[in-house]
């Protein structure tokens, strides 16, 4: 067994080589249109047949006006049924042979003229078999029997012989699928490798043992693999251990400090500064909220996913959404509510990135939000659009990055933790959906999310 991807290429492509050399240089020695040596029985029956033609023309005197038909009766009387015989005289003639073989004939009296060796050969569906001497007083003649060759070889295979380039081409056409399969054998450890790696693209960091198989090049680059997957999880579990012992020690002084609020405003009464301490503690809580929802999000691929109906998926949350707008003098408008569309996922995650959209709607906006559903056949495609104040281009790709500030207004005091986007992004991704930043109709900016349809 090879095991170097190197020397089985190589060993592959000198084996295939030869065979199609030897293919094509062999079959024509199969062709059996060759010139053979007759059996014992066809050398006896010509024998047979030498010496009744002959005593038929020593019982029919020559006349030198007529003496091609003697020959013609000896032959005629003689001939086996459905065979033929032919003489051809000394000088060349030719005697009983019809006048669409006479190119066969030739070419097999030019082939075996011995009458001491006699062969045979196929042309088409005849067999010529011959020579046998014929004595004629003075004269010589050589005798040929002409009859149907038993088990014709195909036109197709005749062919295929007479023209070498066709038989070359027809060689390779049946040697493809042999090799089409060793390619296939050949890139099968280099597609094992290329899904492997779409898996941790995906985010799903295990190993994967089937990739430490095969030739030595792909078993290195497989253990290489997964080593690299073993220090990429630890990383990873690294990564989150430390923020979520970050987010627990930050969670007890905060703690104490809300409580510490709620004593000062017992004693002292209500005050702008302890207003302002309670704003920036729940804004440190939300976003330590945000950040442990991110950090889970983001490494968690095996997502719990059920069938939903999009008109019953986000139905609490438009009601929660268009109750908050009120309350804030906002108007909040479903220009296209959402049919009853199947969708494979998981209702949780979904149920939080639609509401951080409506939210981050909610947040920037003047006076308007406006959200509409549409199907595709394939997927189901959301637009929140609102009135604020909009996202420059070169900012729009980035929003989806956690903590990515822009220098617009649109981040000035808006009470945000920079997460949600982030978390939106990371979701939809998980759903193999996309979502993206474009222009508003309403002035603002319009955030367009599509999930696949069930089954897509």
């Amino acid at each position: 067994m090879i095991n170097s991807l190197t020397a089985r290429i190589f060993a592959i492509f000198w084996l295939t080589l030869v065979l199609v050399l030897m293919v094509v240089l062999m079959l024509p020695k199969l062709d059996s249109r060759q010139m053979t040596a007759l059996l014992d029985s066809e050398r006896r029956q010509g024998v047979m047949l030498e010496q009744h033609v002959e005593a038929e023309l020593a019982a029919d005197p020559a006349n030198d006006l007529l003496w091609w038909r003697r020959l013609f009766r000896a032959i005629d009387k003689w001939s086996p049924p459905g065979q033929r015989l032919i003489l051809v005289t000394s000088e060349g003639r030719v005697i009983g042979a019809q006048r669409h073989e006479m190119q066969i004939v030739r070419n097999f009296i030019g082939q075996s003229d011995n009458a001491d060796f006699p062969q045979k050969k196929k042309y088409g569906r005849s067999e010529m078999l011959g020579p046998f001497s014929i004595r004629d007083g003075e004269d010589n003649y050589q005798l040929y029997l002409v009859r149907p060759a038993s088990s014709p070889q195909s036109d197709f295979i005749n062919l295929l012989f007479d023209r070498p380039l066709l038989l070359l081409l027809v060689t390779m056409l049946i040697s493809s699928p042999l090799l089409l399969w060793l390619a296939w054998s050949l890139a099968k450890p280099a597609r094992k490798l290329k899904n492997a790696a779409d898996d941790v693209a995906k985010g799903n960091l295990r190993q994967h043992p089937e990739l430490e198989s095969g030739p030595q090049e792909f078993l290195a680059a497989g253990a290489s693999f997964n080593q690299m997957i073993n220090a990429l999880e630890s990383m990873v579990t690294a990564q989150q251990r430390l923020i979520s012992d970050i987010s627990h020690e930050l969670r007890t002084p905060l703690t104490r400090l809300q409580l510490a609020t709620a004593l000062l405003r017992r004693r002292h009464g209500e005050f702008n500064e302890l207003t302002r301490i309670e704003t920036e503690s729940s804004r440190l809580d939300g976003m330590i909220n945000d950040l442990l929802t991110l950090s889970r999000n983001q490494h968690k691929n095996d997502l719990e996913r059920v069938i939903l109906k999009a008109d019953k998926l986000w139905a609490d949350v438009l009601d929660n959404a268009k109750f908050e707008a009120e309350q804030m003098g906002k108007t909040l408008t479903v220009t296209k509510p959402a049919g009853s569309w199947a969708l494979l996922g998981n209702p949780g995650a979904l149920d939080s990135a639609f509401e951080n959209i409506v939210r981050n709607a909610l947040r920037y906006s003047h006076n308007q939000i406006a959200i509409s559903f549409s199907n595709d056949n394939h997927g189901v495609l959301i637009h929140v659009d609102d009135d604020g104040p909009g996202v420059a281009p070169e900012d729009r790709e980035h929003i989806f990055e956690p903590f990515y500030r822009t220098d617009e207004a649109r981040d000035r005091e808006s009470g945000g933790t920079g997460l949600g986007l982030a978390i939106v992004a990371t979701v939809v991704s998980q759903h193999r959906g996309w979502v993206r930043a474009e222009d508003s109709p309403l002035g603002g900016m319009r955030l367009a999310l599509w999930l696949p349809l069930q089954g897509h």
